[in-house]
C-alpha cells in the first residue's frame, strides 16, 4: 500500500473570545458548526457530499459539547447527513490530534477529503456532580468545575503528578532559572506581535467572525500592556512565585477547522493547497512537567521528516505559560527565536483548549502559503504530561 500525500487546502477559525466575554452566549456545538460551514463555503467547487469524515478535538465534552460535537457540527452546519463525524480528546492537543487523525486516514486511503478542527467553550463548561454511591444521600454534595484542570482525581495518582497547571509552570521556571522579568517580557511580546499582526491584516484570510456577535478580533489582546503593568500582578499559583495571570494563557472560547485532501480531493476542490502535511509525533513526560512535553515531540517529528530546528521558517508553539514556552525554547538552542509565533501566541490570542491545536496548524499553513515555501511546525504541551507536534512543508 502506498502512502498518499496529504494537503491542507484551507483553514479558518473564529476570533478567540475571553472567559465570560463576547462568545460566552454561543454554544460550543454552534461554534463548531460555524467554522465547518464557513470552511466548506470557501470552496464552492467542492460538493460537500464528497467529504468522507469530520474530526474534531474537544477537551471538555461535559456540557453542550457532550454528544460527539463533530457530528453535531455537521448537522448544525446543514451539511449532508451522510457525512459522519468523530470527536477526539487529547486535552490541550485535541485540535491538533484531530488534524493528525484526519491526515492519517487520508494518507492510508481511507478518505480523500476530510474536515478537521477543534472547539472549546470554557465559559460554558458546566459544573458536574458525581453520582452518589447509594440513593438519597442526606449530606451535601460537591460540584466540580469542568473549565480547566484536575477534578475528581484518582487517589492512587501520586500527589506530585496532580499539581495545578500553574504550579507545573513554576516547576519549569525553577528548573530553567527563569525570572519573572523574562516571563513578563515574553508575554508582552506575544501581545505586541498579535496586535501588530491584526493591524496589518494578517489574520483577515483565516478568521471568520460569528454572525450576530460583536467580536471582530481576538478578545484578550492587550496592546497597551507594559512591563510595569505586568509587574503589578501578584503570583497566581505559589507564594513568592513568578507565574501570574499576565504571563499565562487565559481561559477562552473559540473554534477552528481545516480542509484536508489527497490529490483526488485536491482536484475536487479546484484549489491550490496552503501546505502539505509531512510528519507528526506524540511523546510523554512526567505529568507535573507537562509544559516540556513538546521538547521531544518536536525533535521526533522533525527527525521523521529529515529536518532540523534550523530548517524551520515558522514555528507555532502554544503558549500555555510563558515559563513553559521559555523552558522549551531553552532546550532547543539551535532554534531561531524569530520564527516562533511571529503573529503572537496563546498568551495574547487565547487558548480554547480543544481548538488551539487546530488554530496552530491552520496558522502555520497560512504563513507558509504567504511565504511561498518553507518548513513549518505546530506543537503543544498537554496536561497530564504529553507533547504533540506536526510538521508541514510548502
Amino acid at each position: 500500500m502506498s502512502i498518499r500525500d496529504v494537503y491542507i487546502v484551507d483553514a479558518v477559525r473564529t476570533p478567540i473570545g475571553k472567559f465570560g466575554g463576547a462568545l460566552a452566549s454561543v454554544r460550543p456545538d454552534d461554534l463548531a458548526a460555524h467554522v465547518v460551514k464557513s470552511l466548506v463555503g470557501r470552496s464552492p467547487q467542492l460538493d460537500p457530499a464528497r467529504i468522507d469524515d469530520v474530526y474534531f478535538g474537544d477537551a471538555n465534552g461535559a456540557g453542550e459539547d457532550n454528544r460527539d460535537v463533530a457530528r453535531m457540527a455537521v448537522l448544525l452546519a446543514g451539511l449532508p447527513v451522510s457525512i459522519p463525524g468523530v470527536t477526539v480528546n487529547r486535552l490541550c492537543g485535541s485540535g491538533l490530534e484531530a488534524v493528525i487523525q484526519a491526515a492519517r486516514a487520508i494518507a492510508v486511503g481511507d478518505a480523500h477529503i476530510a474536515v478537521a478542527g477543534g472547539v472549546e467553550s470554557m465559559s460554558r463548561a458546566p459544573w458536574v456532580m458525581q453520582k452518589p454511591e447509594r440513593a438519597f444521600p442526606a449530606g451535601h454534595q460537591q460540584l466540580w468545575s469542568t473549565t480547566l484542570g484536575w477534578r475528581m482525581t484518582n487517589p492512587r495518582m501520586p500527589a506530585e503528578w496532580t499539581v495545578a497547571l500553574g504550579e507545573g509552570a513554576e516547576l519549569i521556571a525553577d528548573r530553567h532559572a527563569l525570572t519573572r522579568e523574562q516571563q513578563d517580557a515574553f508575554a508582552l511580546a506575544s501581545h505586541r506581535k498579535a496586535a501588530e499582526a491584526w493591524a496589518k491584516g494578517l489574520y483577515d484570510d483565516e478568521v471568520v467572525p460569528y454572525e450576530g456577535v460583536d467580536l471582530a478580533r481576538d478578545e484578550c489582546i492587550r496592546e497597551s500592556s507594559s512591563m510595569e503593568a505586568l509587574a503589578r500582578l501578584k503570583p497566581a499559583f505559589r507564594e513568592g512565585g513568578s507565574v501570574t495571570a499576565g504571563n499565562s494563557s487565559p481561559l477562552n472560547d473559540g473554534a477552528a477547522a481545516l480542509l484536508l485532501v489527497d490529490e483526488e480531493g485536491l482536484r475536487a476542490t479546484g484549489r491550490e493547497p496552503l501546505a502539505r502535511i509531512r510528519t507528526s509525533a506524540v511523546t510523554g513526560i512526567e505529568p507535573q512537567l507537562f509544559g516540556l512535553g513538546p521538547v521531544e515531540a518536536v525533535r521526533t517529528a522533525l527527525a521523521k521528516a529529515g529536518r532540523g530546528l534550523g530548517d524551520l521558517s515558522v514555528f507555532e508553539l502554544n503558549e500555555a505559560f510563558a515559563a513553559q514556552s521559555l523552558g522549551c525554547l531553552a532546550e532547543w538552542p539551535e532554534l531561531d527565536p524569530a520564527v516562533v509565533n511571529p503573529r503572537g501566541g496563546a498568551i495574547a490570542i487565547g487558548h480554547p483548549l480543544g481548538a488551539s491545536g487546530a488554530r496552530l496548524a491552520g496558522a502555520v499553513a497560512h504563513q507558509l502559503a504567504a511565504k511561498g515555501s518553507g518548513v513549518g511546525l505546530a506543537a503543544l504541551c498537554i496536561g497530564v504530561g504529553q507533547g504533540l507536534a506536526l510538521v508541514l512543508e510548502r
